[in-house]
């Protein structure tokens, strides 16, 4: 396997800080390696010298010659007053329209990663920075390449884009260096791990779980070395003073099963205890939205919703950019006001809503003042937590919270942010993306707490690994002014917007007659299949309202059986709705 790129004993330093220390690694063909590490510990100074960006202060950096590679970094910007026409199409070298248009790689780049709904012709500098960061990293997938490096691609993706990214990645035969906090699209696309540490990088094999579970099992070894280091210099104090004795054997030590490090491990959270907390701190009612319609200048977002969240629910909002999600939750948070209808909110009720926008805060704050502002001691769930201790479960080490505001980064800043809220003791929290510009580390303490902390939850996320883990219920908002559950989680929402582009697709097609004898032929076959799945699907449902009768003093089967019952009705909507198309097409 031919090797693209070489480090040996490469240093990197900004300041008196070391953020490579004499690291030795490489990328071969076929490699797709996720970068991971706390933020501010050198992970994106790797990727630019490794992609020569940056210079490295000592060491080499060889790359295979001609070698084909694309960088897209935080840093990366694309030539001033071009358009995305500019950005993207012109370098592929097309003299026409057509030619471009008609290579079904370049359309579903730009469609998968939202470019045809910005407009070729729209200029980037005018453009948001997500919105520019998806046009650099359109201008790199386009091209032909040996190697792709990739600073936090997911970071302005909704779930579809990030689903639709790690696609486009496996399906392609270049190697892949990417840095990226989404735990998901680490599991699903990388085959390798580099963990960046205090100036070393430490290589494992796999994505994110094996990444896990190796650094958990190297830990183990390393704590039972250090157990046996102590035990030895004890053995060694006590010969000194008494003589040394006969030694009858030696200790034998045994590699437990990697099961042994997940066999106590605890339920990531006790459901029912947490409810009947949250009962006692919230009451009956939390947040409820009566016949409630929300617009924006262009679009009504929701119509006549009735929404009542209750005490301990912990519910993940998802939905395209630009569907409503943030403007829903600040109704939820009461700020903003519906057209019509009304909220409710319970007695008891305390909020804290992070937003995607930072506060400003008094500069000249240290970290800990800023958190100390709000409470010294906070109890959250089961932990009783000092500011500083709270603060360090959120990267702040005792040492970097005599830092001023004013030094922080944006991610810093947002980290602290999150710290206050929950500091200030909410029994109501409402999250818009809460990991960004949270490092992995960071992330596993946020779900640590938030496991264990009984209040009421709704949170927007693109990262399916975070809802699927902290939430116990999933609703998503299509476009079409209804406020939508899902039993089936994210796979449901994304089984559910492929179906909607299907139809979308499927829908000029009904507008006119088949050209031909074979379209009317192929429009009759999907009509019977599509028959045929109803049958079916009626034949469940029938069966499993049965079933419902038959479990009415079994609450945990009602559960799983209404679970089934919502997902059935589900596909029988979609399959409806094909029906309705091909039955357009069969009359003409």
């Amino acid at each position: 396997m031919a090797n693209l790129v070489n480090l040996e004993s490469v240093s990197k330093s900004f300041g008196v800080r070391p953020l490579l220390d004499g690291v030795s690694l490489g990328v071969n063909e076929g490699d797709r390696i996720g970068v991971v590490g706390l933020n501010g510990g050198g992970k994106t100074t790797l990727l630019e010298v490794l992609a020569g960006v940056e210079p490295a202060d000592d060491g080499r950096v060889s790359r295979s010659r001609d070698l084909r590679m694309a960088v897209v970094t935080q840093r990366t910007e694309l030539p001033e007053g071009s358009t995305v026409r500019n950005a993207v199409i012109d370098p592929l070298g097309f003299d026409a329209e057509h030619e471009w248009a008609s290579d079904a790689r370049v359309r579903s780049i730009l469609d998968g990663l939202g470019i045809t709904a910005l407009g070729l012709d729209s200029v980037v500098s005018t453009m948001s920075g997500g919105e520019r960061r998806r046009v650099a990293l359109a201008a790199a997938l386009i091209q032909d390449l040996e190697l792709l490096v990739l600073d936090e691609p997911t970071n302005h993706l909704d779930v579809e884009g990030v689903r639709w990214l790690a696609e486009h990645l496996l399906a392609r035969k270049c190697a892949l260096v990417v840095v990226t906090h989404d735990r998901w699209f680490l599991d699903t696309v990388c085959n390798r791990t580099w963990e960046v540490v205090l100036g070393k990088v430490e290589q494992y094999e796999g994505g994110y779980a094996d990444w896990i579970f190796a650094r958990a099992e190297r830990q183990r070894l390393a704590d039972a070395a250090e157990e046996k280091r102590q035990n030895l210099a004890r053995k060694e104090l006590a010969w000194l003073r008494r003589g040394a004795p006969a030694r009858t054997s030696k200790p034998r030590y045994r590699i437990e099963a990697a099961e042994a490090l997940i066999a106590d491990v605890p339920p990531v959270r006790d459901n029912v205890e947490l409810l009947a907390f949250a009962k006692k701190r919230l009451g009956r009612t939390v947040i409820e939205l009566e016949d409630a319609t929300l617009s924006i200048p262009d679009r009504v977002l929701v119509r006549d919703l009735t929404w009542r969240i209750g005490p301990g629910e912990r519910i993940g909002l998802v939905g395209v950019n630009g569907s409503g999600k943030t403007t829903l939750l600040r109704l939820l948070a009461g700020e903003r006001e519906a057209e019509s209808g009304k909220r409710i909110q319970g007695a008891t009720v305390k909020i804290a809503h992070l937003s995607q926008e930072l506060l400003d805060l008094n500069g000249s704050m240290r970290v800990l003042e800023a958190i100390e502002e709000v409470a010294r001691r906070v109890v959250l769930g089961k932990y009783e937590m000092s500011a500083s201790q709270l603060g360090e479960r959120f990267g702040f080490s005792s040492q970097k919270q005599w830092t001023p505001v004013s030094d922080l980064s944006g991610g810093e800043r947002r980290r602290l942010q999150l710290c206050r809220l929950l500091m200030a003791e909410p029994n109501v929290l409402l999250l818009d993306e809460p990991t960004n510009d949270l490092d992995i580390d960071t992330l596993q303490q946020l779900e640590d707490l938030l496991d264990s902390w009984p209040g009421t939850l709704v949170v927007i996320s693109h990262d399916r690994y975070l809802v699927e883990r902290v939430c116990d219920k999933v609703v998503a908002l299509f476009g079409d002014g209804k406020l939508t559950d899902l039993p089936g989680g994210i796979d449901e929402y994304l089984k559910r917007r492929d179906s909607l582009r299907d139809r979308e697709t499927a829908a000029p097609v009904a507008d006119k007659a088949p050209s031909n004898a074979a379209d009317q032929r192929a429009a009759r076959k999907e009509l019977a299949r599509l028959e045929r799945r109803l049958e079916v699907l009626h034949k469940k449902e029938a069966e499993l309202h049965a079933a419902l009768a038959e479990a009415a003093t079994d609450p945990d089967r009602l559960l799983k059986l209404d679970a089934e019952l919502r997902t059935v009705l589900a596909e029988e909507a979609d399959v409806e709705a094909q029906w309705m198309v091909a039955a357009e097409v069969v009359e003409g």
